[in-house]
């Protein structure tokens, strides 16, 4: 136990001599976040790519393992599995604002049903302290899929966007605030 416990004191003290790094990270995002949010239509298209990019890659890589299995019904689904994921991939890079409102649909019924999922559980867990949270999480998680649901395919050019643009955001002020409190 004392190992662990001065493993962790020493990754800590390592890291606290970065914490420069951190906040110059964390202004980086910041940055980058504000960009975003001043163009989100780019911001959209950039969300896409990335999404592209990573598909083709497991495309690939799944046809590479395709031909690393051992019986034919497998190589078939992994093969199958694969094209299908690249050629989603190739899509996304081919006609990304097409592929914007495919992704953007799919977040509205993703939101929508997380959020009534969760709406669910949290009603269910009534008498436990703190359902009422959930609730309201589950709540705000379904509102934001239908407002999105209602608004598509319109909003599909600036909804992943935005997303990106407050992700970004939120990650750069905790890194700020990591290396704020690795300073101390």
């Amino acid at each position: 136990m004392t190992l662990q416990g001065d493993a962790l004191k020493d990754a800590i003290g390592q890291t606290r001599a970065k914490w420069g790094w951190f906040i110059g990270l964390g202004v980086l995002l910041l940055i980058l976040g504000g960009i975003a949010f001043g163009n989100l239509f780019i911001a959209t298209v950039a969300s896409v790519y990335v999404v592209g990019w990573l598909m083709l890659m497991a495309g690939i890589i799944e046809i590479m393992h395709a031909f690393g299995v051992k019986t034919w019904s497998r190589f078939f689904y992994w093969l199958l599995s694969g094209l299908l994921y690249a050629v989603a991939g190739f899509f996304a890079f081919y006609n990304p604002l097409l592929a914007s409102a495919v992704l953007t649909f799919l977040l509205a019924v993703a939101l929508l049903a997380s959020g009534v999922l969760r709406a669910w559980v949290g009603y269910k867990h009534r008498p436990e302290k703190g359902w009422g949270w959930l609730v309201a999480a589950g709540v705000i998680s379904a509102l934001a899929g239908l407002v999105i649901a209602m608004g598509w395919p319109v909003n599909s050019v600036w909804v992943l966007g935005l997303f990106l643009a407050v992700d970004l955001i939120f990650q750069g002020w905790a890194f700020i605030a990591v290396g704020l409190a690795l300073k101390k």
